[in-house]
């Protein structure tokens, strides 16, 4: 697994998200205090703190085997968070097919491929 896999899949759903966020959707941008905004606020967070383990990846390299554990027990944690928020769209043309994918499966693949 690497970055790009993150960069991808947290874009894909910022890409679905930020519409709502949008006046025309009668939300307030979301920011108001119904729950509607306030379900949106959480779901945005939570995309947003899964996606930031993108920075442990390039960590991996130069750490020590106690801490590749920790990293990658992490790394696999939060793409099944991404995984399945991005799998409420599966039927979106965007949708690509390593959203489904557990972060096993992506271990040596890169994201290119």
């Amino acid at each position: 697994m690497d970055v790009q896999h993150f960069e991808r899949i947290t874009a894909f759903i910022e890409a679905r998200l930020t519409p709502l966020f949008e006046a025309e959707t009668g939300s307030e941008r979301g920011f108001a205090m119904d729950d509607t905004s306030r379900a949106l606020r959480a779901l945005r967070n939570s995309v947003l703190e899964a996606s930031v383990v993108k920075g442990l990846v390039a960590q991996r390299e130069t750490a020590d085997q106690r801490m590749r554990n920790v990293i990658d027990q992490s790394v696999e944690h939060h793409w099944d968070v991404l995984r399945g928020i991005a799998r409420q769209w599966e039927d979106h043309p965007d949708f690509r097919r390593e959203f489904k994918r557990h972060a096993w499966e992506l271990d040596g693949v890169p994201a290119s491929a």
